[in-house]
């Protein structure tokens, strides 16, 4: 079941503060596996960045997606465009735009394989702190 939800205009932050933010915000909650992937220079990519992540549980997964919401949200008033798989918890997409946002379970990752169909873009991996 989709959710949509509305983007706070006129935008007052930049995107990469946005996509630091995100990051952050699945650092705090342990997500593991983080990357971002810049598809700025492929044709026909549907936005300019995803980030992908993973949690260990469909509890973990919703925590990370939570966090992410409220982080944005408190932060820079920033609200996703569509948020989708908030049910079951296994493959959760917040739609930010110019960023989208992937949170997997680490089964539905490995199936997906989002890295492999975009692997020419540019890839930034970060840590789990």
């Amino acid at each position: 079941m989709s959710q949509a939800v509305r983007l706070s205009q006129p935008m007052s932050w930049s995107q990469e503060e946005l996509n630091e933010i995100v990051i952050d915000a699945i650092q705090d909650i342990k997500g593991k596996n983080i990357v971002k992937l810049d598809l700025r220079q492929l044709e026909d990519a549907p936005t300019d960045y995803f980030i992908i992540c993973e949690g260990d549980s469909n509890t973990q997964v919703k925590s990370i997606s939570d966090n992410i919401h409220k982080r944005l949200k408190q932060e820079l008033g920033a609200f996703p465009n569509h948020v989708e798989g908030t049910g079951s918890s296994t493959w959760i997409c917040l739609d930010y735009f110019n960023t989208v946002v992937h949170v997997f379970y680490r089964e539905t990752r490995s199936y997906y394989e989002l890295e492999d169909l975009w692997g020419d873009a540019q890839f930034t991996e970060y840590e789990t702190l």
